[in-house]
Parts: C-alpha cells; sequence; structure tokens
C-alpha cells in the first residue's frame, strides 16, 4: 500500500483527564466532532483554521455526575439548526446540550443503571442501551417505548435507515432486530459480549464483539462474513461513506482500517484500550484511548502532522509496556527470538508485528507500508521464560502489577495497579473509590491482591489470574473456546346464532357514518376539500347490533348441556334474559339490579367451549350506565379486565378472543370502563396485540376498534405521548398483517387520531416509518373511504 492511500497522524489532543469512552462527528461546524470521557464531561473540537493539523475546543458540557460513556448526535431541525448532542453515563442519565451552553437542555432519565450507548435517528428520535437490559425509545423529553428482551447488558444500539428498524447488541451474546418496539428477530453467532453496531446500507451492518471479530449480516438474519485480525476484544467500529470500508478498535492497543474485506492497515497506539472511533467528514479517522488523548488520523498529505510530531508519537509507542498476556502478541520464548539484525528484512503487509531480542529484553516492532520501515510499539515484559526485572508502566507510573478487573459481566475491564510495598487494603479501596464501585467489594479485592502476588517480587500478573469479580480468567481470545376462522357456524353448524356476524359496530356521531357503511355515508357526499370526516375520532364506536333471540336460544340449548355445577337455574336464566332485553331497549327506564348482574357476571366464567352466548351478552350490558358502574368501577372493574384478559390469549378460542375485544370496546362508552382500561392500558394493548396474528378478520376489527376507541381517549393530551407510543406500534404492527379493509380503515382513523394536532406523535409515527407501511392504501379504491382516510393520514404526517 502506497503512502497516498495509508493513514498517518494528523495530532494528538490532550483532551480528557480520562479514558475517553465516545466520539461522534458533529453536524456543527463543518469538521467537527465531540468527545466523552470518564472524567464526567463532552467536548466539542473544532477544526484550528491557522493550523491545519490541530483542532481546538469549542465547548466543553458538564451534566452527569459520575463517568460519560456514550455520546451521539442528533441532526439538525428547525428548532435547533445546529443539531444536538446526547451524552449517556454512568449516572443512569442521558443528558442533551445544544451547541451553545454547558449545561444540558433537558435530561433523560428511566433507566436503571449505566446508559452505554446511544444512537440518534430522523425526526429526533434517540435510542439507548444500558446495563439494565434494555433499550429505550425517546422523542423530546418523554420515553416513547422500552425494548426488552435481552438477558444481559445492551452495549450497542443502531436505529437503521429503513424508518422503524432499530438493532441491540448485548452481553447475552445476541443482537436483537426491533420493529414498532417489537422483536423481530434474533441474531446469533457471537461467541461473547457484543460490543459494536454500524449501519452498512438499508439491508446490512456489522457487529463487533468481545470475541475479537468482527460480522457482517443481513437485515434478514444471514451473516455472510466474518472478519478477524484483532486479538483482543473489539469495541467500536465505523463504516466509511462508500458503505463497504470500515474501520475497527479494541483492547488490542489497535485502530485497524478494513478495505474491500480485508485489514489494510493497522495503527498501534501508545494505551492498551483504544475505546473508540469514529470517521470524519473528510474522510479523516478519530480515536479515543485510556490515556485521556484523542488522536486524529488522515490520509492527506496537507494535514500530515510536522515530522517533530510524528517522532514524538513513535517515541511514545516505544516507551509502551507490552504484556503478552493481554492476547496481543501470543507466546513469547525468548530463546527463539532473533535479533536486531532481524529488522533489515522488509516486512510483506503494514501493521506486521515483529518481536526481536535485544539484550535480556524483548523489543515490538510494526512495519510501517507508507514509511517502508520498522517502527518500535514497545518493550515486552511477561514472556513465558522471561523473568525481567523491568516493571509496568501504567498512567505514567510504573508498577510491580497491573491487574486487569472485569468487574460487570462483559463489561469494559479496570486496571488495578500494584506495587509489593503498597498496602491491599488501601490500593483495594483506592480503586473502588476511583471507579465508583460498592465498598461492599473491599474484602474481595484485597483478598484477590494479596493471593495474586504471593512470592511474587516482581513482573506482570500470572496468566491463570482469576478475576475477583466474575471468578473466570481474563479473556484472551483462542483461549478456549395459524390460526383459527369461522366457518358458516363453527360452533353448533349452518342456520344458527354466530357470534360476530352481525353489523362490525357503530360509532355514536350522527349523519355521515364511515364505520356502519350503507346509505348512511357516501363516498361521493363527501366534499372535495379538505374536509376530514375521518378523524380524530373522539366519540369511539361501539359494536351494539344483536340478534337477541338468536343469543337466547344459544343460551339456553348450551345450558341444557352444562356440567351439573355450571348448569344455570329457570330463575337465573330469567334474569339473563331480562337483563338482555333491558339493555338492548335504548328507550327503557328500568335499572339492572345487582341481583341480574351478579349472575352475568357469575356465568361469564362457564367453561371456555359454552361461555361465548354470555360473553354477548356482557358485550352489550357494559354499555348500560348501571352495569358499566358496578362491573368496570372499583375493584370489579381490575377482576373483569383480567378476565377478559384470560380470554384473549392467543392459544383461546376464536370466538372468545373476539367477543373480549368487543367487551372492552364497549367499557369505553361509560365514565367507570373508560378510566379503567386507561389504567390498564399497557397491559390490555399488548395482549389485544397479539391478536393480530389470529387470522380472522372479526377479531382484526375488534383490535382495530379498541385502537381506535384508545386513541380517541388521548386525543388532546400531549403528555400521554407513551400511551400514543404504544397505540402507534400496536397498529403499525397490526398493519403487517391484517387484510380486512374495515380493520385497515379502522387502524388508518386511529393513526390519524393519535397524531392529529400533536407534533411530538407525527414525528414518532414518522421514525416508526408509519408513511411508507400504509402508502399503499392510498390508491385503495373499494371501499372509497379506505384510500380517502390514508390520503388525509399521510397529509398529517408531511
Amino acid at each position: 500500500m502506497s503512502a497516498s492511500n495509508s493513514y498517518r497522524l494528523r495530532c494528538s489532543l490532550p483532551a480528557h483527564e480520562m479514558d475517553v469512552r465516545g466520539l461522534a462527528a458533529a453536524a456543527f461546524p463543518d469538521g467537527a466532532f465531540v468527545s466523552v470521557s470518564r472524567d464526567r464531561t463532552a467536548r466539542l473540537w473544532v477544526p484550528n483554521p491557522s493550523e491545519k493539523q490541530a483542532f481546538t475546543e469549542m465547548l466543553c458540557m458538564n451534566g452527569h455526575s459520575n463517568f460519560v460513556s456514550c455520546v451521539c448526535v442528533i441532526a439538525p431541525n428547525e428548532t435547533y439548526p445546529r443539531g444536538l448532542i446526547a451524552t449517556g453515563g454512568h449516572d443512569n442519565n442521558i443528558c442533551v446540550f445544544s451547541l451553545d451552553r454547558p449545561d444540558p437542555l433537558f435530561t433523560l432519565k428511566g433507566h436503571k443503571n449505566t446508559v452505554c450507548t446511544l444512537s440518534a435517528g430522523k425526526f429526533g428520535t434517540i435510542l439507548s442501551g444500558s446495563w439494565d437490559t434494555t433499550a429505550k425509545v425517546w422523542l423530546g423529553e418523554k420515553c416513547m417505548m422500552t425494548l426488552q428482551g435481552h438477558t444481559a447488558a445492551v452495549w450497542a444500539v443502531l436505529i437503521l435507515p429503513d424508518q422503524g428498524l432499530m438493532l441491540s447488541g448485548s452481553a447475552d451474546k445476541t443482537i436483537k432486530l426491533w420493529k414498532a418496539g417489537r422483536c423481530e428477530n434474533t441474531y446469533t453467532g457471537h461467541e461473547d459480549c457484543v460490543r459494536g453496531l454500524a449501519v452498512i446500507n438499508d439491508v446490512e451492518f456489522f457487529s463487533c464483539s468481545n470475541d475479537a471479530s468482527i460480522r457482517r449480516w443481513m437485515v434478514t438474519g444471514e451473516c455472510v462474513q466474518i472478519y478477524y485480525g484483532h486479538t483482543n476484544y473489539i469495541y467500536s467500529l465505523a463504516v466509511f461513506p462508500n458503505g463497504q470500508d470500515f474501520i475497527s478498535s479494541g483492547e488490542d492497543r489497535t485502530l485497524r482500517v478494513w478495505r474491500k474485506g480485508e485489514c489494510s492497515q493497522t495503527i498501534r497506539l501508545p494505551a492498551q484500550s483504544v475505546w473508540c472511533c469514529c470517521i470524519l467528514p473528510n474522510g479523516d479517522i478519530a480515536v479515543g484511548a485510556s490515556d485521556g488523548i484523542i488522536r486524529v488520523f488522515t490520509e492527506s498529505e496537507d494535514r500530515v502532522a510536522s515530522a517533530e510530531d510524528v517522532q514524538a508519537f513513535e517515541d511514545e509507542l516505544s516507551k509502551a509496556i507490552i504484556d503478552p498476556k493481554t492476547g496481543d502478541l501470543g507466546d513469547i520464548k525468548i530463546e527463539d527470538l532473533p535479533g536486531r539484525e532481524h529488522l533489515s528484512e522488509p516486512g510483506n503487509r503494514d501493521g506486521q508485528t515483529r518481536l526481536i531480542k535485544e539484550d535480556s529484553n524483548v523489543e515490538a516492532y510494526q512495519w510501517s507500508m507508507s514509511d517502508e520501515r520498522w517502527v518500535k510499539i514497545g518493550d515486552v515484559v511477561g514472556g513465558s521464560s522471561q523473568q525481567s526485572s523491568k516493571q509496568v508502566m501504567y498512567e505514567g507510573k510504573e508498577y510491580d502489577f497491573v491487574f486487569t478487573i472485569d468487574v460487570n459481566e462483559g463489561g469494559p475491564p479496570m486496571k488495578l495497579p500494584y506495587n509489593v510495598t503498597d498496602d491491599p487494603w488501601l490500593v483495594a479501596h483506592n480503586f473502588l473509590e476511583k471507579n465508583d464501585l460498592s465498598p461492599m467489594f473491599l474484602d474481595q479485592v484485597a483478598n484477590f491482591i494479596i493471593e495474586n502476588t504471593k512470592g511474587q517480587t516482581l513482573g506482570a500478573a500470572p496468566a491463570s489470574v482469576a478475576d475477583p469479580f466474575t471468578g473466570a480468567g481474563r479473556y484472551i481470545p483462542g483461549s478456549g473456546e395459524g390460526s383459527h376462522g369461522f366457518g358458516v357456524d363453527p360452533f353448533t353448524g349452518a342456520g344458527r346464532y354466530i357470534p360476530g356476524s352481525e353489523s362490525t359496530g357503530t360509532g355514536h356521531s350522527g349523519g355521515a357514518d364511515p364505520f356502519t357503511g350503507g346509505s348512511a355515508y357516501s363516498s361521493s357526499s363527501r366534499q372535495k376539500a379538505t374536509t376530514n370526516i375521518f378523524f380524530p375520532n373522539t366519540d369511539g364506536v361501539m359494536f351494539e347490533q344483536a340478534n337477541i333471540t338468536q343469543i337466547l336460544g344459544k343460551l339456553r340449548e348450551l345450558n341444557n348441556d352444562a356440567p351439573a355445577d355450571h348448569k344455570l337455574s329457570d330463575a337465573a336464566l330469567d334474569c339473563l334474559e331480562k337483563l338482555l332485553m333491558l339493555v338492548s331497549d335504548t328507550k327503557s327506564q328500568e335499572q339492572p339490579t345487582a341481583d341480574q348482574i351478579s349472575v352475568l357476571w357469575r356465568t361469564s366464567h362457564w367453561p371456555e367451549d359454552i361461555v361465548f352466548p354470555v360473553l354477548d351478552i356482557l358485550r352489550l350490558a357494559v354499555r348500560h350506565p348501571e352495569v358499566n358502574a358496578q362491573l368496570c368501577g372499583g375493584t370489579e372493574g381490575a377482576s373483569l379486565c383480567n378476565h377478559l384478559l384470560g380470554l384473549m390469549t392467543p392459544e383461546g378460542r376464536p370466538a372468545n378472543q373476539m367477543l373480549a375485544l368487543r367487551t372492552l370496546c364497549n367499557c369505553f362508552s361509560g365514565s367507570h370502563g373508560r378510566a379503567l382500561l386507561l389504567g390498564h392500558r399497557d397491559t390490555v394493548l399488548s395482549r389485544a396485540g397479539d391478536l393480530r396474528a389470529v387470522c380472522n378478520k372479526n377479531i382484526h376489527v375488534a383490535l382495530a376498534t379498541l385502537l381506535l376507541n384508545y386513541a380517541g381517549r388521548l386525543y388532546g393530551q400531549p403528555a400521554e405521548i407513551e400511551a400514543k407510543a404504544q397505540c402507534l406500534s400496536v397498529a403499525s404492527t397490526a398493519l403487517e398483517v391484517v387484510q380486512d379493509k374495515e380493520a385497515v380503515f379502522r387502524l388508518l382513523v386511529a393513526l390519524g387520531t393519535t397524531v392529529a394536532g400533536d407534533n411530538t406523535a407525527k414525528d414518532l409515527a414518522r421514525s416508526l416509518g408509519v408513511n411508507s407501511q400504509i402508502s399503499k392504501y392510498a390508491r385503495v379504491s373499494e371501499p372509497a373511504k379506505v384510500g380517502e382516510c390514508c390520503r388525509l393520514v399521510l397529509d398529517e404526517l408531511q
């Protein structure tokens, strides 16, 4: 590789007082980037106009009370034309900054442990991952949804270009694909924690892992390529604009440049952990490491550092102490190593490492293809046959031991330096305090030091050292290895009572009614202007039609064959008949009795194979104010809700599923029912959403109606954005499988009602890809209301 396309040092920025843990290219100014550190700050760096190689700190941002571990840049919008910066930290918070003030605009709280990864999407969406095993979707100052499914820390998150698709990588070794808040796919293959994710294009992405590999995946789930080169944990990767070449960095002290699927350049750094890397708009590369320094590398001759700065970098690199037990160099036997004369032979690839024996020492050199020479990258200590008196350098000081401690399972390793003259208890105390760890570990760490320094006077820690937190040795790669449907009558045969065979539900409002069809609604009667008769629909839609004679006939028939302990007396049957007649007569002044309601509630617990006519009566009865108050209020309300949810399990009977959904819809007709369902919204919509997989149009219509009724109650309440987010999520996932046009129409009305008059909800809908998902319905001409409503929803989302 010639010098023209090899990266060389541009500058070294003594940026932070502690490890640099995250980097991201900024939206403004041109060529700027932002860094975050364990020193609890974020800093914005801009190119120095008077010196091509240099950067100047433009802004130092403070807001976290603990280490800052990750950063992302939110794209500019009308409100913030310079974009925003989001940072996550060990205080469990996300701070969002503008570029004109050092303190946060606002702080996002909700995670229960360290926020260790962030990704920004369109319309201001933020995706965060945490040690609490969850990922969260944020918009503005609100959490829209929580993604749950991983069993260990979420170390990497990514919002894909295809709107609505999100990825999370975890210490449980898996990657999950999410759409509208639901896990759509789980990718397996990595043998250790997944630490980083990066977009390649609309259908592909990269992942990197503690298993020292990089994988290329199709969104559909196939791993199409695996890249090997690193010799230890890989923490970070970034993709060049061509969508093919990329960079990576890790615990083996290297930044690696990958072109055409091969590692074309290896750049070693004088720091053990190269935590992060990013590609700047001009193609330069910024890397952050455990020594608190940001180093920028460039291909441009105009921006290469001065000869003095390059020499200073090489001198620093040559003084580095390399412990082969980290896996960087492999096993070393001094007696087998050649002398300095071996360096007269040129290397055959950039980054090739060569060890030589110099007296009793071992030195490591790396071949620079661009300079056509061997560059010293450090002195090796602790080789398998070496007992040198040389100490280990850490943070500018020499120590007898520098232990590597994995504090959190799959988490970043921490360094514990120790001299044999130190008090192990004091060293343990300082280590815990420095790293904000619980004092409860004091005895554990102190005893670890004592146990692993017995009889030792100099040199690195033995290879068999056990980590005091996990009990395991330090990781060295290579050291170990549907459906139900209705026939004409699925219950008793043709020509008999069929639940759901009546109208699909009615709305309360008069005039043209797009829900009932028939002469009440005609597309030609709709004014061609921007008149919107579809949404927002705040009246709700109820299932009110019924064939009373057939319901009662089926009830009596099934009661005759019911088990003895469930069979109703004639008096009880009369109670139900009177109740049904009463609630079906809207002009009746008579009130249901407590006895009638009691019999209805008791009978609704009949065996699932015969309960459906009782559920039909319940569905009609909850519309009555008295029944609504009695069954939906107080503790009875929670019992009703739980009973209906129990009938809605995916393996349940379709008739019961549908009637339970319709009963929930009709509960919205009364204030007690509305309060009940709003209070149990999360559970109800989650269970209802699962029924989208049941191939039954009546169930789909009922599901869509339930969503519509929820959307109507949330209309005009911008503070209820989390509830609206769930409505959008369930509607979006339902639209992927629902075929019935009436169900599609009601889902469109629910979407329109959810976003109407709420810019935050609109942004969230856009980020979930609702526009592209529903656009196909804009061309539907039969029934005309589907196409018309769809076009109005699309107009709202413009």
